[in-house]
């Protein structure tokens, strides 16, 4: 089969012109297109309701004019697009790859195996960006899958080393209970008594909850936040560099995006260490890594960081050379391997 002549149908929420944060769809879709492949895309309807149908009819229109279907696979809601979709394709005979997302994904398999298992052992192939789902999908005994990270183009990322770092905190993810916006707020809290001049920026639209909500908190606790609200990719970037300490504080994750970023750009990462956070890094080595919901914790890895410049520096370096390995010219090789 000629490159120019491979076709796919791509499904995912295209959302980023309604608020959302970019999704794969909107970052993987137009890397492969610049490669040669030809790429339908679906959906951008705001309203899932009508998303769905968006997917169930491109699928249907396509069915006879495409050669594979990728669908971006999450946790919550949206699997059930993707399991109606997937159970469509093996209906009229089409080969389909999940691309999987969501830290929650491991409890999705284990409290619905039965529909899971007609997912993903029905793909032509799985792309898992993470080795803590590969591992449960192995587990599983589903032999079709493959390792493929999230992948950044490193060289959008301005590296910055930090090693005398300030108690200046970034926090990048959408506002929702999942990722615990909360805690980031009260490890301010704590911070404030050791540093007062440390300060807070959270970049991310509202999704479950809104920033008006989060500055009210914020008030409650006594300190002061800088809330954004979504930002494009070259904006949140560039004002990263006035931040020295990138936090995550999720309840659960996979392979975060926002966290390879703050490596890309030197910033030294404390995180929970939650879902596939322990598979991607390496306490001490590449970031510092908490417990989850562990406020104490992630206080006295800041001040380490803050205290240790040695430490900050080690973890900056570090964290760049590890997200290089996911630069977009390197992991398109291994979707051209799966795409012949």
């Amino acid at each position: 089969m000629n490159l120019k002549s491979i076709k796919i149908l791509y499904i995912g929420n295209q959302l980023s012109k309604h608020g959302i944060n970019v999704s794969t769809i909107e970052t993987l879709a137009p890397l492969l297109s610049k490669e040669g492949y030809e790429i339908v895309t679906s959906s951008s309807q705001k309203n899932i309701f009508f998303r769905f149908f968006s997917m169930i009819k491109a699928t249907f229109v396509n069915a006879s004019k495409v050669d594979y279907v990728l669908i971006d696979t999450y946790s919550t809601l949206n699997f059930w697009y993707a399991f109606a979709v997937s159970q469509l394709c093996r209906v009229l005979n089409i080969k389909y790859i999940p691309i999987l997302h969501g830290g929650k994904l491991p409890e999705k398999i284990d409290k619905f195996p039965y529909l899971t298992g007609l997912v993903f052992k029905n793909a032509y192939v799985n792309s898992v960006p993470s080795q803590f789902l590969f591992q449960k999908l192995k587990s599983k005994s589903w032999n079709n899958c493959i390792f493929i990270p999230n992948q950044i183009e490193i060289d959008n990322y301005s590296f910055q080393t930090r090693r005398n770092v300030n108690p200046k905190l970034l926090w990048v993810r959408s506002l929702t209970p999942i990722y615990n916006p909360k805690m980031a707020i009260e490890v301010l809290e704590q911070v404030i008594q050791s540093y007062p001049e440390a300060e807070l920026c959270m970049i991310g639209p509202e999704k479950g909850m809104t920033i008006n909500e989060l500055s009210t908190y914020a008030a409650t606790k006594k300190v002061k936040v800088t809330f954004t609200g979504k930002l494009s990719k070259p904006e949140w970037t560039k004002r990263a560099a006035h931040y020295d300490i990138f936090i995550n504080t999720t309840h659960f994750d996979n392979t975060p995006v926002s966290v390879m970023e703050a490596m890309a750009l030197g910033l030294p990462v404390v995180s929970t260490n939650v879902g596939g956070i322990p598979y991607l890094l390496q306490n001490n080595e590449t970031a510092l890594l908490v417990q989850d919901a562990a406020v104490d914790e992630m206080v006295q890895a800041i001040i380490k960081l803050i205290e240790n410049p040695e430490l900050a520096s080690k973890l900056s370096q570090n964290g760049r050379a590890l997200v290089e390995q996911f630069d977009w010219n390197g992991v398109k090789n291994q979707w051209k391997e799966i795409l012949k």
